[in-house]
């Protein structure tokens, strides 16, 4: 008989210990662990699950790829704001873990930025303009994790339209500031200046959701976590530019990738076809107009001026 190995002994005692208050002796987890089947790949990514969730409303082939880039790029919103929890909730918090987080959300977006291509260059532009008329009202507009990355990035004062942030102040509600956020201005039809369904859909679902969150991160966002350092670690060199890059990629290089798309699929001969959803995207993508920040103590005036600017002069100069 084979004598059992005194490391094993040892874990077996261990494990003992850890299930004594479960109600069952250690032999019964033994049994589980002997009947139980060896794990796949497939089984633990939920593999066949995944890949049957990609369901197109039409017959042509490059919706196939609209569906999936935008089912990956909200994986990716998941991750990031997996990431943005961990640091909101850390009582302990220190640069050094800060940054890293950090360096896991610039990877996130960086990740997201360049692979856009495949939105902006993968797709034939007239299947888009065809399959995208069976989506309506549905648009990428309506993506909860995007405002959800937001709300957990900065106070909620900071995402008030720029032309009115200096009205608003902490002395606010968060209700009232929420029914004033940015990106409802996306969602108004300009003609009427009535809400498109695509806005009251998104906001009959969300708007709870959104709510709790701005109210469970009142004066507890990562801009708070940050000022809240000691001093020290606060002018820690390395954690202040990857606070400034996450700021300029979530809030001018990815909505630039957005504007590249917007371009390439709904300009036509110097007209400009309405977004999926009635979202008036020249009003509402273009950063310099809305010059959201996270982080506007990281900026000097001058940079915070030229917010975008020279970035999307260019992509427009390019239609003319």
């Amino acid at each position: 008989m084979n004598t059992i190995k005194p490391e094993i002994a040892e874990r077996i005692l261990l494990l003992e210990e850890k299930f004594k208050n479960s109600g069952q002796d250690m032999g019964s987890y033994l049994d589980g662990l002997l009947y139980d089947r060896y794990l796949t790949y497939w089984d633990y990514i939920h593999l066949d699950t995944l890949l049957s969730l990609q369901a197109p409303k039409t017959h042509f082939p490059d919706e196939e790829i609209f569906i999936t880039y935008h089912q990956i790029t909200e994986l990716y919103f998941k991750l990031m704001i997996h990431e943005q929890k961990q640091i909101i909730e850390n009582d302990l918090l220190t640069a050094d873990v800060f940054l890293e987080k950090m360096n896991r959300l610039n990877r996130y977006m960086r990740i997201l930025i360049n692979s856009f291509d495949v939105m902006i260059k993968g797709m034939d532009r007239e299947q888009f303009l065809k399959f995208r008329m069976a989506l309506l009202p549905a648009s990428g507009f309506q993506s909860a994790g995007f405002r959800m990355i937001e709300l957990y990035a900065t106070p909620i004062e900071h995402l008030v339209p720029f032309k009115e942030r200096a009205n608003f102040s902490t002395e606010n509600s968060i209700e009232d500031l929420f029914e004033n956020i940015y990106w409802k201005k996306g969602g108004i039809d300009l003609s009427t200046g009535e809400k498109t369904l695509t806005l009251k859909q998104f906001e009959l679902r969300y708007t709870p959701r959104f709510l709790r969150i701005a109210n469970s991160v009142k004066e507890n966002t990562m801009y708070h976590k940050y000022l809240d350092l000691p001093e020290i670690e606060k002018n820690n060199k390395e954690l202040i530019e990857a606070l400034r890059t996450f700021d300029t990629n979530v809030n001018i290089n990815w909505l630039l990738m957005h504007m590249g798309a917007a371009h390439r699929y709904l300009n036509k001969d110097k007209k400009t076809i309405a977004a999926t959803g009635g979202t008036n995207w020249k009003e509402f993508l273009p950063p310099s107009f809305q010059k959201n920040s996270f982080f506007p103590n990281l900026w000097s005036q001058e940079e915070f001026d030229d917010w975008g600017k020279q970035w999307v002069t260019h992509l427009f100069n390019t239609e003319k």
